[in-house]
């Protein structure tokens, strides 16, 4: 039942990255927080605090796809240090400032949106690097593993956050981050270089392009139904919009029950990782996906009927469980099933999916829930994804057979 450590065993490469990526989250996690409780101290503004998200959502979306482009371009390596490093950077720049006494607004998305290009640029280039620390037999696992540094930092982060800023300032927060990344900087140092492996014939020299990524795409059937799974998950049935409102209607509770239920779906998520030794008998990787954005829709559906507040969260844990399996194996087969020389912008594209999908789902729930209710919003969501992922399988017939022993792209 639990995770699968054999990559933390067989590759030291993989154990440092690991680590150092884990230390990394929680940093960031740390920075985050601060720099959202740093903004509403500057202007006592919820709308000024929420332009924080749309300050990283623009850059990650537009700089995703060029980063996965310049990805498959260079070495790799060098430009996860170079990218992270620039995020170091940027967390020293907020120390200097917060300690300087610095406080203006337009600085701090100006921060936040390098951030996210930095980010952009970083994602592609780690992903794209981890097929080649191991065989593709252990993928899973190192994804798997991987979700679990992901979840631990955005749980624990921004928690560690808000004591360190209270008990010593913003400047700390912010201090701390940037050393964390030294752990992160030491792993991808001792990296081997790693440009990206060519098909034979292919001109060493040419650019990647960017059209070229999204044309490989449309003729890969699979790979693209990776990421129509995905949509139909986060665009249908993303209640976390509705997270404050209902914490009030439903519940009678108030910003500590809002905390819970955004924090649920996080705790799901952080079990998907470390109960994952079973996906390791899976090798239908597309039915897998399948049935676990099913359960994503089945369990939202099932919280937008409930009126018991723990009821709800043990619901909502189910669905971040479910959400962390399909993106175990809908990493795995974009890594597995394209060749070296398109991972980086195929994960670029990862990156924008993953990065646009529950903003534009955040969206389309505000917008059900004002013109009828938050009930209708979640359960008819949740039940639109069900029929949607239903759709899709009986559409992609190759993908309910892809195995991973064989993969098809």
């Amino acid at each position: 039942m639990f995770a699968d450590l054999t990559p933390l065993r067989t590759s030291p490469d993989f154990r440092r990255l690991w680590f150092g990526t884990s230390v990394t989250w929680v940093g960031q996690g740390m920075t985050a927080l601060a720099i959202s409780l740093q903004v509403y101290d500057i202007t006592r503004s919820s709308f000024s605090v929420g332009l924080v998200g749309l300050c990283s959502l623009v850059p990650l979306v537009v700089f995703g796809l060029y980063g996965g482009a310049i990805a498959d371009t260079v070495d790799r390596r060098k430009l996860g240090l170079v990218s992270s490093t620039g995020l170091a950077a940027l967390s020293a720049v907020l120390a200097v400032a917060a300690v300087a006494g610095f406080d203006r607004v337009w600085f701090l998305y100006a921060i936040v949106a390098l951030q996210a290009v930095c980010v952009a640029l970083s994602s592609p280039a780690r992903s794209s690097m981890i097929p080649r620390l191991m065989p593709a037999e252990q993928l899973r696992a190192a994804n798997a593993l991987n979700s679990m540094t992901t979840t631990f930092g955005t749980l624990v982060g921004p928690s560690l956050g808000g004591l360190v800023v209270g008990l010593s300032g913003y400047q700390s927060a912010y201090l701390i981050d940037a050393i964390a990344f030294s752990a992160s900087l030491y792993a991808m140092w001792r990296l081997p270089a790693m440009p990206p492996e060519r098909a034979a014939g292919a001109d060493g020299g040419k650019r990647a392009s960017v059209l070229d990524g999204l044309r490989f795409l449309g003729t890969r059937p699979n790979l693209r139904m990776t990421f129509f799974s995905d949509f139909c998950a986060m665009i249908l049935a993303h209640p976390r919009a509705l997270f404050p409102a209902i914490a009030v209607l439903w519940y009678g509770g108030d910003a500590r029950t809002t905390g819970l239920l955004v924090a649920a779906p996080a705790f799901g998520a952080l079990l998907g990782g470390v109960l994952s030794g079973w996906q390791g008998r899976i090798h239908h990787h597309g039915q897998a996906i399948l049935l676990s954005v099913a359960a994503w829709g089945t369990a939202i559906a099932a919280f937008g009927l409930t009126r018991n507040l723990w009821l709800g969260l043990c619901l909502l844990v189910v669905a971040g469980y479910s959400d962390t399996v399909s993106m175990i194996f809908r990493n795995t087969m974009l890594q597995v099933a394209a060749p070296d020389e398109m991972r980086g912008r195929l994960q670029g594209v990862f990156i924008v999916v993953v990065a646009g999908g529950p903003r534009l789902g955040d969206f389309l729930a505000g917008s059900v829930a004002d013109l009828a209710s938050p009930a209708v919003a979640i359960t008819g969501g949740g039940l639109a994804c069900v029929l949607a992922i239903g759709l899709l399988g009986l559409y992609g017939k190759g993908f309910r057979r892809y195995d991973g022993r064989a993969p098809v792209a």
